[in-house]
Formats: structure tokens, C-alpha cells, sequence
């Protein structure tokens, strides 16, 4: 298995308003976008080029809404800093580009 594109721990994943763990994973790696608990259970996953992600509007820098099989997710990004959300944005992108590419 390849190195990730992306990681970041300690995130609030959460649907609607529950919250489906307070220090979980997000991974891109291999072309796919992997939520997970912070035991390592899958949560969701996705090829990347069926990922949609945006920054949340009207929010603290640290938080995107990404669209996974059709659901819905909250990420909160609090370890990684100001700009993890832009990282997580940017490192989605270079995904789907690669992925395009071959």
C-alpha cells in the first residue's frame, strides 16, 4: 500500500448533527478518500473522482463538507492547523488529477 496523499488525525467526522467520532482519520490514498473511527473502522470511502468537497461557508477555516456516496460529511480538521482545510482541498485535487492522468 502507497504512502497517503493526505492524512489527518484527531478530525470530528459528523453527519446531520451527530457526531460520528470526535478523533477520527481521513485518508487519500491510492485514489480513494477513506473516512475512519479513531479505532481504524471504515466510516465511508470513496474514489476520489466521486468525492465532492467544498470549505462550509460562514465557518472557522478548519472545517470542510465533503459529499461521500451520496452522504454527507462534516470534517473538523482542528490538529492540522489554519490551512488544513486548504491542504485537504488541494490534496483531493492532485488525487483526482492523477487519477485523470492514467
Amino acid at each position: 500500500m502507497a504512502e497517503p496523499e493526505f492524512s489527518a488525525t484527531g478530525v470530528r467526522i459528523g453527519r446531520r448533527l451527530s457526531s460520528l467520532t470526535r478523533a477520527g482519520q481521513v485518508l487519500i490514498r491510492d485514489g480513494r478518500l477513506v473516512l475512519l473511527t479513531s479505532r481504524g473502522r471504515e466510516i465511508d470511502s470513496a474514489p476520489v473522482e466521486d468525492v465532492h468537497a467544498i470549505r462550509t461557508p460562514f465557518s472557522l477555516r478548519r472545517r470542510a463538507l465533503a459529499t461521500v456516496n451520496g452522504t454527507g460529511y462534516l470534517l473538523t480538521l482542528r490538529r492540522q492547523g489554519a490551512a488544513s482545510v486548504s491542504r485537504f482541498l488541494e490534496a483531493l485535487d492532485r488525487a483526482r488529477q492523477q487519477v485523470v492522468q492514467h
